[in-house]
């Protein structure tokens, strides 16, 4: 789990070994393109296959989920080794 002062990220073994399942919890309305540009960017940037993914967003930037989905994947990747 990582988190900030407006996200918290928790990634956790997944039920297909190909599926990175992700659950956006957030009271932004509004930003859904913006949010699947980031995880589609994410996704295709990182290994996250077979992981299961919760944001709880509180107004993070773009550039803080990035930042902060890269360093929950990297912690859950070392803890799993």
């Amino acid at each position: 789990m990582v988190g900030s002062g407006n996200l918290e990220i928790l990634v956790r073994p997944g039920d297909d070994v190909g599926v990175c399942d992700v659950t956006v919890k957030t009271s932004a309305r509004g930003f859904g393109e913006i949010w699947h540009a980031v995880l589609a960017e994410f996704a295709g940037d990182n290994p996250a296959g077979g992981t299961r993914i919760l944001i709880n967003d509180m107004g993070a930037t773009p550039a803080v989920v990035s930042l902060r989905l890269g360093q929950a994947l990297m912690e859950y990747l070392g803890d799993s080794q």
